[in-house]
């Protein structure tokens, strides 16, 4: 990653995108981090959103502390109860048995 000092950042916007093809570009202003240019190949722009998204990074992380205080349930159960056929283990399919 690649990092330039908000005061030295004088170059077009088209120069520095440029580099966002071998690398990320970060702006600091001061040695904090302020922005980051880095491509976004292969997105589409509700992915670019939500990555952006402190909103939704506060949905994840209050997810995330809920999964490691309460636990989750296993993919097996979901998987049963949606009657969907259980995940191949080894090469064999796993019968999940119904109304269990």
């Amino acid at each position: 990653m690649k990092t330039i000092e908000l005061k030295q950042a004088n170059a077009p916007l088209s120069d520095y995108a440029r580099e966002v093809g071998r690398q990320a570009v970060l702006v600091v202003n001061n040695g904090k981090p302020v922005a980051v240019l880095s491509s976004v190949k292969g997105m589409d722009a509700e992915s670019i959103a939500l990555a952006n998204s402190p909103k939704f990074a506060a949905i994840i992380e209050r997810s995330r502390a809920r999964q490691t205080t309460e636990g989750g349930i296993p993919i097996e159960e979901v998987r049963r109860s949606l009657g969907m056929p259980a995940t191949k283990r080894n090469g064999k399919t796993k019968r999940v048995q119904r109304g269990k």
